[in-house]
């Protein structure tokens, strides 16, 4: 039986300095006229005046306009259908909310969703996925993946350090993931896809760049282009595997049971050195990675809780029930506990 589907990868892809003002010229190459803006708090004021002039010079009509800060889906739908039929693109700016938002309203209505992000914290840019409230739970949604994305590196530079530690922490993510995803296809429990993996460990080309001063435009550059790619695998193998694994259990049971929940790719980054370790999965590239690019010391000033990060471990196995990772052996978890103790990087990044 023939199993392939038609796989949608986005047609526009810019990254590089002075983007943003350029997406008037973007829409009019091609032929999208009237468009709706959904922007993250806050972020309007700092884009505005680049972004309109470039709507200004190019005759695009804002048709309608929202700021994000609630990613409901029922919200979302209610929200979509207000929206006036002849628009022709979507377009979301800033961070999370906004861009998962408007990604599921374009995916509803059936319309190009053009994401720019102002900042790369996560691959959820570029991926086909949502993160959205049902029923008052956070769930990864399937949506669509973006028609374009924009990357303005001067906007991007200037985001807060914490976005950015949190990008390095999703990337890297990439290691244990790759690892859990070929032991399911071993194990006779997930389809494999080979292209996918290429291009998921082609975004892990990072760890080996000689720059490692994030603040550089350089590696930002690397950075955004990574995660853009990881975003591209999870679209073509119809799945999250090639992205999330067994670190992204644990970040998830975070976000669930911490106290406090950190940032989702802080959580990632200290969850997939640990999953490396138990793994046995180039931990020393990892470990290297964290620690020459500073998010381990970025980290360590402040530490995740001890007691929340135990009992995520406990509850990793059981946020995706029948999803294999290295959580489902049976051992894991006792061997866990054991380099949260022994491992001196671990005693540091978990208190």
């Amino acid at each position: 039986m023939d199993k392939s589907k038609e796989i949608n990868i986005p047609s526009l892809l810019k990254i590089g300095g002075g983007k943003m003002q350029k997406i008037g010229k973007y829409l009019v190459d091609r032929k999208f006229m009237k468009a709706a803006l959904f922007f993250s708090d806050g972020i309007e004021p700092l884009v505005s005046a680049k972004l309109y002039e470039g709507f200004k010079q190019h005759n695009i009509e804002i048709a309608h306009k929202d700021t994000i800060n609630d990613i409901n889906i029922e919200n979302i739908l209610h929200t979509a259908f207000k929206i006036p039929s002849d628009i022709n693109v979507l377009i979301g700016i800033g961070g999370g909310k906004a861009l998962d938002f408007s990604k599921y309203c374009a995916h509803a209505l059936k319309l190009p969703f053009i994401s720019a992000p102002t900042s790369v914290s996560n691959d959820g840019f570029c991926s086909p996925n949502a993160s959205l409230l049902v029923e008052g739970k956070r769930r990864s949604v399937k949506s669509t993946i973006p028609y374009g994305v924009v990357a303005d590196l001067d906007i991007i530079t200037g985001a807060p350090q914490e976005s950015l530690y949190s990008g390095l922490g999703d990337i890297i993510s990439k290691v244990t993931a790759l690892w859990d995803w070929k032991e399911a296809f071993v194990k006779k429990q997930e389809d494999y896809n080979d292209f996918a993996s290429l291009i998921s460990r082609n975004s892990l080309d990072i760890l080996y760049s000689q720059e490692r001063d994030i603040n550089t435009y350089d590696f930002q550059y690397k950075l955004t282009n990574s995660l853009l790619l990881s975003g591209i695998a999870m679209e073509i193998a119809g799945s999250s595997r090639p992205a999330s694994g067994s670190e992204h259990l644990v970040s998830h049971a975070l976000d669930m049971h911490a106290t406090k929940p950190r940032a989702h790719g802080l959580q990632v980054g200290v969850a997939t050195y640990l999953c490396s370790l138990l793994q046995d999965n180039n931990t020393t590239i990892v470990r290297e990675f964290l620690l020459n690019t500073g998010f381990a010391s970025f980290v360590k000033d402040a530490p995740l809780d001890k007691t929340d990060f135990i009992t995520a471990l406990k509850f990793a196995p059981s946020v995706k029930p029948g999803y294999y990772t290295i959580w489902s052996e049976p051992s894991s978890l006792e061997r866990a506990i054991k380099f949260l103790e022994t491992d001196e990087i671990l005693r540091e990044l978990v208190k």
